[in-house]
């Protein structure tokens, strides 16, 4: 029986890395996929591009009204769909993802944040604790050595703690990054 999987982490911590690895290993192996990845994220546009450089292009480009199930069959004899950024994703589209597995019997890997750089948790990612049938931390580092568990916003190099839940980086000099709970807290964050 197929199954959904949560592979979450801080930033850094390789989740795209893991998806791109994923995907070659199930093609490499003749079986196909779908690469799902959230219109939200404008990073790359359809790639999903990883820290390391590595690339890989989305099949479907998800927004809020995406049906996936419709979408997933369109692309026929699927053995596994691998999603990224998971935490932009509707608590509606990840039971729609739970449906897929369940009753197509397709695999659904998704990747993505746990939660924001407030410690909240994405709707998305909230969701697929509720329904994931296992659960994976993907552990990173944080710049004292210790593990990583919190998400960081930093906004012209500056940590921030207040604004909206979403804010790509890259964009307006908004950037992330990774702190143990100790360094989180000497920043500014609150618990």
């Amino acid at each position: 029986m197929a199954k959904l999987h949560f592979k979450y982490g801080a930033m850094n911590s390789g989740k795209s890395d893991s998806l791109i690895k994923t995907a070659y290993n199930y093609e490499e192996r003749g079986l196909n996929i779908v690469v799902i990845k959230p219109r939200v994220d404008t990073k790359s546009t359809q790639s999903i591009v990883a820290r390391g450089g590595h690339r890989r292009e989305a099949d479907i480009l998800s927004d809020t009204a995406t049906n996936f199930a419709s979408s997933i069959q369109a692309f026929g004899d699927i053995s596994c769909v691998l999603v990224d950024e998971t935490q932009f994703l509707t608590e509606k589209q990840i039971s729609e993802l739970y449906l897929v597995a369940k009753s197509y019997d397709i695999s659904v890997i998704c990747y993505g944040l746990r939660t924001d750089f407030q410690t909240k948790l994405f709707p998305g990612s909230q969701r697929l604790i509720e329904l994931a049938d296992n659960i994976e931390k993907l552990p990173t580092m944080c710049t004292c050595g210790s593990q990583a568990e919190f998400n960081t916003r930093k906004i012209n190099g500056n940590y921030t703690f207040k604004g909206a839940q979403v804010a790509i980086d890259g964009k307006e000099s908004v950037e992330y990054d990774s702190l143990c709970g100790k360094c989180y807290m000497q920043r500014g964050g609150k618990i």
